[in-house]
């Protein structure tokens, strides 16, 4: 049994009920009703003006500070909307591309693709309001949600996993092929990635009630670090060969075909892959884009689809990683996010928050799994909206999820969603890719550069790396060919891990941080180098050749003392 969290963050070590609960929901009601009938509770006395002022250059503009909106402090209903509609905004492409990406990998047609994104955007909406509002799981210390603004979006750390099982299900007779070699249409495979990721969920939601200090000392930054970097440069790729014209069979350039011209012959304006058309229209044909989706939004209700949800046991391993990289960035997206909204980052409350936002990650990744979309993540990008708007109240949290809901309900929103140039959601996506790249470089920069920790990251990042830049380098290590199912599908497994970047370098990292022990550097210990050897060397030459005698220094070493 779940009930809301009744905690205030008005102390630095406080933690547990601050009023009565009846109490509590009565003036809950009041407030509300206040603040829907009252112009003080709709409109407030905030200056709107100074929100629409844009900061350019060689314009005179008022000197003074944005105000910061606290976790809990008064905001009127109107501005609420305003700047919820803004973080919806930030992480919209962030919530709409995963689906996309998938549908295009799975050969999944258009209809299908409108809806994962509208279900991509009804999925995150809903549990981003439930880690906003914070649930006590009745008569335990343990939460559900972290209770600050924790945006919740479709992970893109399960991109590079998809796409290597789609391939394999082919490679193994799992999808079926023609006579020729060419690839069948395959529905079931979807339904396996998200049926075995519901199951793998399973592990996060077991490491949300290990204690949040041993967490952090397992997955610390020298771990989630370089695996965040991973993730945004495997899927740069992607979003680079898009950007160009397309990631599909167009990218070859074949002479004849469907395929070539990207994306395909018979789209409306089709161009050859590498054409220079394709970088440069990216703007005008997102301006297109925006007026032809205003124009249509009009529709709502979305057709509902279903797959048939199994268990792929190749992919299990890799899921697992999956999950615990999710565990990783959610630890440090939730100490970003108290940090930025201006609340503790120690003591029980942080612990709470830590605990309560892994719980709801691994229950997110259940819900999100049957109902047709993949892992969730803890939006780290969010953090960053916080600081440039200086707005971490929850109300404007809620709103964000209102927007996001309205967009995943309104079909014709998610349809031009879907009608996106190749080119146009390449460059968004390429430089979204780059973002998760960059929190990872930022994580990795809070590091002490010891020796142990740079023998660390070498040795993780060298294979990674070398993974994400050719994936098929263990593709041909296990040449099993026997009967034995089970043991076909775990030698799968770990081929999968082992071509998939981030994930061989989380396991690197992790096992390495662990058997690794901490060096002891004193810097009081003078340091032994063969420069200092070569500088005394040096002066007893120079000496030599001026014809300076030991007379002479004593001399000079007397004159110094004095």
């Amino acid at each position: 049994m779940l009930q809301p969290d009744g905690f205030k963050d008005d102390g630095p070590d406080r933690i547990g009920p601050s009023v009565d609960r009846k109490q509590k929901l009565t003036s809950s009601g009041r407030g509300l009703l206040k603040a829907l009938t009252t112009r003080d509770g709709l409109i407030g006395d905030y200056d709107y003006a100074f929100l629409f002022k844009p900061n350019l250059p060689f314009l005179k503009r008022e000197k003074r500070a944005a105000p910061f909106f606290g976790l809990n402090q008064k905001m009127p209903v109107f501005l609420a909307m305003l700047l919820g509609f803004q973080h919806a905004l930030s992480v919209l492409a962030g919530v709409i591309t995963p689906p996309i990406i998938l549908a295009g990998v799975g050969n999944l047609d258009a209809n299908i693709q409108s809806y994962l994104v509208s279900s991509s955007l009804i999925v995150c909406g809903i549990p981003a309001a439930v880690q906003i509002t914070r649930f006590q799981i009745w008569k335990t210390p343990y939460y559900v949600g972290t209770g600050l603004i924790s945006v919740v979006r479709t992970s893109f750390a399960v991109i590079p996993v998809a796409t290597g099982a789609f391939a394999q299900m082919y490679a193994t007779g799992y999808c079926p092929s023609d006579a020729n070699g060419n690839k069948l249409p395959c529905p079931k495979r979807y339904g396996a990635l998200i049926g075995t990721a519901a199951i793998c969920a399973l592990i996060e939601v077991a490491m949300s009630f290990t204690p949040p200090r041993i967490l952090c000392k397992i997955f610390p930054p020298l771990v989630t670090g370089p695996t965040v970097l991973l993730i945004g440069v495997s899927l740069i790729s992607s979003g680079f060969a898009d950007w160009a014209g397309g990631s599909g069979s167009c990218m070859g350039r074949p002479e004849s075909g469907i395929f070539a011209i990207c994306p395909t012959i018979y789209a409306p304006h089709p161009l050859p892959w590498g054409s220079a058309s394709s970088p440069s229209r990216l703007y005008s044909s997102c301006c297109l884009w925006i007026l032809r989706s205003l124009w249509y939004r009009c529709g709502a209700g979305s057709e509902v689809h279903t797959f048939k949800l199994s268990l792929y046991g190749p992919i299990v391993l890799p899921l697992l990683a999956v999950y615990v990289v999710l565990a990783m960035e959610a630890i440090g997206d939730i100490t970003a996010t108290c940090d930025v909204s201006r609340l503790q980052v120690d003591g029980p409350l942080f612990d709470s928050r830590i605990q309560g936002g892994v719980l709801a990650d691994g229950l997110n990744g259940i819900v999100a799994g049957l109902c047709t979309i993949t892992p969730m993540s803890t939006f780290a990008q969010n953090n960053g909206v916080i600081a440039l708007t200086r707005c971490a109240n929850r109300k404007a949290g809620y709103a964000c999820c209102f927007w996001l809901l309205v967009m995943g309900i309104l079909a014709k929103f998610a349809a031009g969603l879907v009608a996106i140039p190749s080119s146009v959601l390449g460059g968004m996506t390429t430089f979204l890719f780059s973002a998760v790249a960059t929190s990872g470089i930022r994580i990795i920069s809070t590091i002490p550069f010891t020796r142990r920790n740079r023998f660390i990251l070498t040795a993780a990042l060298a294979v990674g790396f070398g993974a994400t830049l050719v994936p098929t380098w263990f593709s041909y290590v296990f040449t099993y060919a026997g009967n034995n199912k089970g043991l076909l599908g775990f030698f799968n497994a770990i081929e999968l891990v082992l071509e998939t970047g981030f994930a061989v370098t989380a396991f690197l990292a992790l096992i390495l941080n662990l058997i690794l022990l901490e060096e002891i550097e004193d810097e009081e210990i003078p340091e032994s180098t063969a420069n200092r050897a070569d500088d005394a060397d040096d002066a007893e030459e120079w000496n030599r050749m001026h014809g300076r005698g030991e007379a002479d220094k004593a001399v000079e070493d007397d004159a110094k003392r004095v």
